[in-house]
């Protein structure tokens, strides 16, 4: 069984190609969570080039991007604070999507609430209370 599994080519996301000023991607078999079928394998599928693309980026980008769309949903109590928050909301749901299967009662407690208080945050921006 070994043998086979040495034989077998890996899947094209997960062979290592040189790449200059990149960092490589982390070491792993499992870029899929395994038996996922219907909508989550196609969310998954769907997701693998842009995860890819965030992972190689430098690593404060995203957080800084998304810390400043946050701060003006904050800072700005109108229809453009609604806007601001709503791809912090869009990104911090994708990444709750993805990593559900991997966490136990705290961590999927932690992504209710904070997606919770986003959604209620860009309600209170776009005019709903």
């Amino acid at each position: 069984m070994a043998d086979k599994r040495n034989e077998r080519p890996a899947h094209p996301l997960a062979q290592r190609r040189p790449q200059q000023g990149k960092r490589p991607l982390p070491p792993g078999e499992q870029f899929f969570t395994p038996g996922a079928t219907g909508l989550r394998k196609e969310v998954e599928r769907r997701s693998a080039a842009p995860l890819v693309f965030l992972f190689q980026l430098p690593r404060w980008i995203a957080p800084v991007a998304l810390v400043v769309l946050l701060l003006v949903g904050f800072a700005v109590p109108s229809f453009w604070g609604g806007l601001a928050v709503l791809p912090v909301l869009g990104f911090v749901g994708w990444l709750a999507y993805m990593s559900w299967p991997s966490l136990g009662v705290r961590g999927r407690l932690l992504r209710v609430v904070l997606i919770t208080f986003l959604i209620l945050l860009a309600a209170d921006r776009f005019g709903a209370f």
